[in-house]
């Protein structure tokens, strides 16, 4: 059965008592494989899977494109974050002091149910475990780094929230996306809308790179990425499949003044507040959202 199929099922995983544990949502509760239940108030939560990696489309949404003024691309780029960026519903979302523009890009994440590789089109959903809210977080005063690959500003701890948990059963094809600040809607975009759809996206990467079970691949995100302020509830919801939750808070500077230092300058100011920069008068330039 195809994972766009139904019935719809999820899955979650949380830490209980000193162990990980997968659980089914069951209203208030949590439902151990014992019998066991958990109020979900309660529930420490853990990403919905281990990938072996993380991979990201670049620019993927039409209003996105447009808030860029950017041309549409002929084939999609891709970067990476690393497995330790992973973070989970209700973790914390850190913004190291001496930085301004951590930004939010609320996303659909897919997670892979089995090794892919040379796999088509048509046959990419047989491949997907499921599909779960995912945050893109980047701290774009690190922009002016990493010559476009996005280390810096993508691969931070924790700058890859996912879940509550992972959902199959749904036709994410007809989803809406919408990401909140504080409760207020901030991002909203149909999964239609995306320039490279999530099945040409699995084909395109899978065509050379083994894809495993666990896997991540990120799939864009709308116009109206902005930066969030310490204290702030970021939540990104995927009609059917969950609605994603997450606090910023500060942390200390790294100990050591090695390296690449945050900056605020043209470059990382178009991209962090994007439209608004525009509206401003001044040029984008070159550079890829």
């Amino acid at each position: 059965m195809s994972v766009l199929d139904g019935p719809r099922e999820e899955w979650r995983r949380i830490l209980y008592e000193g162990r990980p544990h997968w659980v089914k949502p069951a209203g208030a509760y949590l439902l151990l494989g014992d019998g066991r239940r958990v109020a979900e108030e309660e529930a420490t939560y853990l990403p919905p899977c281990e990938p072996t990696k993380i991979l990201c489309i670049h620019l993927n949404y039409e209003s996105r494109r447009a808030e860029f003024r950017a041309p549409k691309p002929e084939t999609p780029t891709y970067f990476q974050k690393p497995t330790t960026a992973l973070n989970s519903h209700r973790g914390s979302l850190v913004r190291p002091q001496g930085t301004k523009y951590l930004n939010y890009e609320g996303e659909v994440a897919v997670i892979i149910g089995k090794p892919m590789r040379n796999v088509g089109r048509a046959e990419v959903w047989d491949y997907i475990a499921g599909f779960a809210p995912g945050n893109d977080v980047g701290c774009h005063d690190f922009r002016d780094t990493d010559a476009g690959s996005m280390l810096r500003v993508k691969g931070q701890d924790g700058f890859c929230p996912l879940g509550p948990g992972i959902v199959r059963g749904v036709d994410i094809r007809e989803a809406t996306l919408r990401t909140y600040i504080n409760g207020k809607v901030v991002q909203e975009g149909m999964i239609s809308e995306m320039i490279f759809p999530i099945d040409y996206i699995l084909a395109d990467l899978c065509r050379f790179i083994t894809l495993l079970p666990g896997d991540v691949i990120m799939t864009g995100t709308p116009r109206n990425s902005r930066p969030m302020n310490v204290g702030d509830l970021v939540e990104v919801e995927v009609t059917g499949v969950g609605r994603l939750s997450n606090r910023v808070v500060e942390a200390p500077p790294p100990a050591h003044q090695v390296g690449h230092q945050p900056t605020d300058t043209d470059a990382v100011r178009r991209v962090a507040l994007g439209s608004d920069w525009w509206e401003g008068g001044v040029p984008l330039g070159q550079g890829s959202p």
